[in-house]
């Protein structure tokens, strides 16, 4: 677990460094280093763990009752940017698109194996592939289509580019179609060595970001929490982890690893989504850092308390 919070604050901070040092290549580098990702990376990562993936009575229902929080953090998310706050089209589809995905995956495993025990891990996984890998490849790129800038105009061509730009979902298909002799163990485990991969990738990128911000004038480091951010904060950590453990409460062997992968920061994955399709990266990224290190320091807290 250290290694992995070690890895998030200096990749951050070699990306902002990065940035100030060389101001015309780290920002479209790391821009690029998210289109890799989308269009390269993650669709084998889809694939091979949704070929191999297990389900259970139990798992099954906790999957749905995931999925339809889920749906209902987005919904919380929209309320807040768009009747409520009145934010601009690219900036509600970056809060929307940050409540609704969750970095269960690099950041969730290693909390769960620390947290939980091992037992628990492989539940987490199902969870990461089917509840958050549906809420991205769904949700936070059918976002992105309505309320990003660079997914055309009127629902046709926005309708286009959920699906030419969302390989993912194409990925996530064949996965589920695919016979499990398909995804042998050597390539699950080349998937976790590039999910370890799209960490540093991804918080270099969120540090670039942060840093161009900056040298704009657009904010000072470190970013105060403004109003986008803190309905993040307030759908992803607070409404979604307690939302599924209401549903859960009448079923029973609901795995308790989902509990905790509900309360998972704001994923890394809104930053390739809000690159794709022109949503708000400045209020992308901030949402990252800030989930991220409430998320952090709660987990500390409790390991040092308990």
């Amino acid at each position: 677990m250290i290694w992995i919070l070690l890895a998030i604050f200096v990749a951050t901070l070699v990306g902002i460094w990065a940035e100030r040092r060389w101001p015309d290549r780290a920002g479209p580098g790391s821009r690029r280093s998210l289109v890799i990702l989308l269009y390269f990376v993650i669709p084998p990562i889809v694939f091979v763990n949704l070929a191999r993936a297990d389900f259970t009575i139990g798992a099954g229902v906790g999957l749905v009752l995931g999925l339809v929080t889920v749906s209902v953090v987005g919904l919380v998310a929209w309320l807040i940017a768009v009747p409520l706050l009145k934010l601009s089209r690219p900036v509600a589809g970056a809060v929307i698109c940050c409540s609704v995905t969750s970095n269960t995956g690099y950041l969730g495993y290693p909390m769960v194996l620390t947290l939980m025990g091992g037992d628990d891990l492989g539940q987490a996984v199902v969870y990461d592939v089917v509840v958050s890998g549906t809420a991205l490849m769904l949700l936070a790129f059918g976002v992105g289509a309505a309320f990003g800038t660079k997914a055309g105009v009127g629902f046709r061509q926005r309708l286009r580019a959920f699906f030419v730009k969302n390989p993912l979902l194409w990925a996530a298909v064949l996965g589920l179609l695919a016979p499990r002799w398909m995804a042998p163990d050597i390539l699950v485990t080349t998937t976790w060595v590039l999910i370890a991969l799209i960490l540093p990738i991804g918080f270099f990128a969120v540090g670039a970001v942060l840093a161009e911000e900056e040298r704009s004038g657009a904010i000072r480091l470190p970013p105060r929490i403004h109003r986008q951010v803190g309905a993040v904060i307030f759908s992803r950590l607070f409404v979604s982890p307690a939302l599924l453990f209401l549903l859960a409460m009448p079923f029973s062997g609901v795995p308790r690893s989902f509990l905790l992968m509900a309360a998972m920061p704001a994923g890394l994955n809104s930053m390739i989504v809000a690159h794709a399709y022109g949503l708000d990266l400045r209020t992308t990224a901030e949402a990252v850092i800030y989930t991220t290190a409430i998320v952090v320091v709660g987990a500390a807290a409790w390991v040092l308390i308990f």
